[in-house]
């Protein structure tokens, strides 16, 4: 048995029958700490699902940490960045009605979100270091168009577009 705690419930305790049989446990939820019963290793995986739906996923795409390849990385803003102020950071992560954030998630293959100080991703451990070095270049200031051409230039060495099975006309 594991008693985990988290900032809000609401989500996990709406889902709960969904979760307990994806997640092979059985929890009860109240104020803001969730009992999780289970195999060790069930509970685990649980306690990061919990985690990346109290961190602002959606419950689908924190379930995503059930297969054995996605990963959770928190990136704290204040590590890179010497502002006072991280409303403009903030503000630059988000981008003009969400599309930075959203482009980094969609070049890099991974789920971004920013909850307080925080950015959150969730991807395959293969593609998480882009939007790692992604989100943390343009919290250091790097033009969002630099950042663009990153993603675009990891995404083609990671999956290049000729696998060379295209026959040569001759």
């Amino acid at each position: 048995m594991q008693i985990l705690e988290y900032k809000t419930i609401k989500k996990i305790q709406a889902n709960k029958n969904v979760l307990e049989r994806k997640l092979k446990v059985e929890f009860e939820a109240s104020g803001k700490k969730v009992e999780a019963v289970g195999e060790s290793f069930d509970v685990f995986v649980a306690e990061k699902v919990f985690e990346a739906i109290d961190k602002a996923f959606p419950v689908d795409i924190a379930l995503l940490l059930t297969e054995e390849n996605y990963v959770l990385e928190e990136i704290q803003i204040r590590d890179f960045t010497k502002k006072k102020s991280l409303v403009p950071v903030k503000a630059r992560i988000i981008g003009e009605k969400g599309r930075t954030i959203e482009l980094i998630g969609e070049l890099s293959e991974c789920y971004l979100t920013l909850s307080d100080n925080t950015v959150c991703i969730i991807g395959p451990a293969d593609r998480i270091i882009f939007a790692e070095n992604a989100v943390k270049s343009l919290i250091a200031g790097a033009k969002q168009s630099k950042i663009y051409g990153y993603l675009e230039k990891a995404r083609k060495r990671v999956f290049p577009e000729d696998l060379g099975l295209k026959q040569e006309k001759g």
